[in-house]
């Protein structure tokens, strides 16, 4: 976008014309810039401008003499910014999950590692609730923002690595474990939902992959006595150092991948 919207796209937008990608340009700009909204609404017809300005002298007048709101806190400010409050109930269900692994990789150390199993989906269910209007109250207040694509995706899934990723060193370090080993696991299952999430919708991506690959992880752990060497090879085969490259080259395209389709991650749903 230059300095200010090209008079052609402003008048396709306020005919209702641009594209999902278009539409979300323009609004992010008419939001910082009182020119192009000023000439937005000379494009509009004079009894939309009647009715429109009718609406702001109400709103300027109950703002001067309404009461004024309490400002808010600044880590509230930033929790809303970046997250919401129905997060709360998923972090307690997974730090629970990465407990209960830390005590499997204890008791059980001859199985594959827990830890090290869990690891590469447990910012998954976060992702769900994140981007899910089931478990957002204020989902219709984020699907009507202009910046309800890929950016409000982004920093909710930051939220969530920051939340997930410190527990999982913890447990990591508790069981012996190179963070390495499940980070960019972790990062790469991330990653593969976003650009799932592209097509299907994030919540169903994340069920997808993360019931998929903790399902074969339940298949390898809880074998037989005679079955626990071969699942611990086959997880070190995929979990060791050497494979780190090509975990990290996955989460590099993966990623490439989901921002060539970031007008597709628009909106919550599921």
């Amino acid at each position: 976008m230059t300095a200010h919207v090209p008079p052609q796209a402003l008048a396709a937008y306020a005919a209702g014309g641009p594209d999902d990608a278009a539409t979300w340009t323009v609004e992010v700009h008419l939001e910082g810039c009182a020119e192009c909204r000023h000439r937005l609404g000379e494009l509009a017809a004079p009894p939309l401008r009647a009715l429109l300005g009718d609406a702001r002298e109400t709103i300027l007048e109950q703002a001067r003499t309404g009461p004024r709101p309490a400002p808010r806190r600044p880590l509230r400010r930033w929790w809303l910014r970046w997250t919401d409050w129905s997060l709360l109930a998923w972090a307690a269900m997974t730090g629970t999950a990465i407990l209960a692994a830390v005590l499997l990789d204890r008791n059980y150390p001859d199985r594959p590692s827990a830890v090290l199993l869990l690891a590469p989906v447990a910012p998954l269910a976060g992702l769900a609730v994140a981007w899910s209007h089931r478990a957002n109250p204020a989902w219709e207040v984020v699907a009507g923002t202009a910046r309800a694509g890929l950016e409000l995706l982004l920093r909710r899934t930051l939220a969530v690595l920051l939340l997930v990723a410190p527990v999982l060193a913890v447990a990591g370090l508790a069981v012996g474990r190179n963070p390495v080993l499940w980070l960019l696991p972790c990062l790469t299952f991330v990653a593969a939902t976003l650009l799932l999430g592209s097509r299907v919708g994030v919540p169903l991506a994340a069920a997808v992959l993360g019931g998929g690959w903790l399902t074969a992880v339940a298949a390898a752990s809880f074998t037989g006595d005679a079955d626990a060497a071969r699942a611990a090879a086959v997880t070190e085969a995929l979990l060791r150092p050497a494979t780190m490259p090509a975990w990290a080259a996955a989460a590099a395209v993966l990623t490439a991948l989901t921002v060539l389709r970031a007008d597709h991650l628009r909106r919550p749903a599921g």
